[in-house]
């Protein structure tokens, strides 16, 4: 038998091409079993927590107004039986959830998902309304934005109980027995147009939106519904707003919220243009 040294030089050359390519053989065989494929971006894929999982649940519950603010969560023990998972698991989603400020936790009352605070939002925006020069203008340019798309997105997706609501503080704005009361169901009946966008973001900022120019405005705002021609004439815009999203058409309830508050913002600066030849 020869021995290495002694087969010719282009039996070596043979030799060293085979075993470079069992090397190479040897490394792709490694690279498979460890399922590497270095020539793709794959990433290995993470299964997700199990707490993880119960707070997108959550999440969504909250996001589609199953769960609404000032709602009491149940027990940890009953959404562990109720989720097939123990009730660690549990116990750290709603601690996350507790962290990033969705649920509130009360020692010896349970975990409650949090009421929206909006001092945060509503006093710097009051503030902004006390030095600005003409707050009432931007409040209501701020109102066509937001409340036309509302009534827009309301005649395309209100469900029949939005419908109901509409139209039981349509109902009460119509036969209030006082002008303040009225202006209360005023802002109900824009607040339930906002509820039925299906929309909680938009539902939010309307609801501070509105809160804000309700407390600030409020005084004119009786004035013009106890005025003899204002007062059935914002009725009569409140139903006609009503009626395009009654029939699903959200080009009319968009124009026809615009009309409205144009002829609102007309009105005050009427009102405020008329106290300031008083004063």
């Amino acid at each position: 038998m020869k021995r290495l040294h002694d087969l010719p030089d282009h039996g070596l050359l043979r030799m060293k091409e085979i075993r470079t390519a069992c090397l190479k053989m040897r490394a792709d065989l490694i690279l498979l079993a460890r399922k590497e494929v270095p020539c793709l971006g794959f990433q290995a894929i993470k299964t997700k927590k199990i707490y993880e999982e119960i707070v997108e649940q959550l999440k969504g519950m909250i996001t589609k107004g199953e769960l609404k603010p000032g709602d009491k969560l149940p027990s940890e023990r009953d959404m562990a039986e109720a989720l097939g998972v123990s009730r660690t698991s549990v116990r750290e989603a709603l601690t996350a959830l507790e962290a990033i400020g969705i649920l509130a936790v009360r020692s010896g009352e349970g975990t409650f998902v949090r009421q929206t605070n909006i001092s945060e939002t509503f006093e710097p925006l009051a503030l902004v309304l006390a030095v600005e020069r003409n707050p009432g203008a931007q409040m209501m340019e701020v109102r066509r934005v937001l409340e036309t798309e509302s009534a827009a997105l309301a005649a395309l997706r209100a469900s029949e109980t939005n419908l109901e609501k509409i139209r039981d503080n349509l109902h009460k704005m119509k036969t209030a027995t006082s002008v303040a009361s009225a202006v209360e169901y005023d802002l109900k009946f824009h607040f339930s147009i906002a509820e039925a966008t299906q929309n909680t973001i938009l539902l939010r900022i309307m609801n501070t939106v509105a809160d804000l120019m309700h407390h600030t405005f409020r005084t004119n705002r009786e004035k013009l519904f106890a005025d003899a021609i204002m007062g059935p004439q914002i009725i009569a815009e409140h139903e006609a707003i009503f009626q395009a999203i009654l029939i699903r058409n959200p080009e009319q309830a968009r124009q026809n919220m615009l009309e409205h508050i144009n002829n609102i913002e007309a009105g005050m600066d009427g009102m405020i243009h008329l106290e300031s030849l008083k004063d």
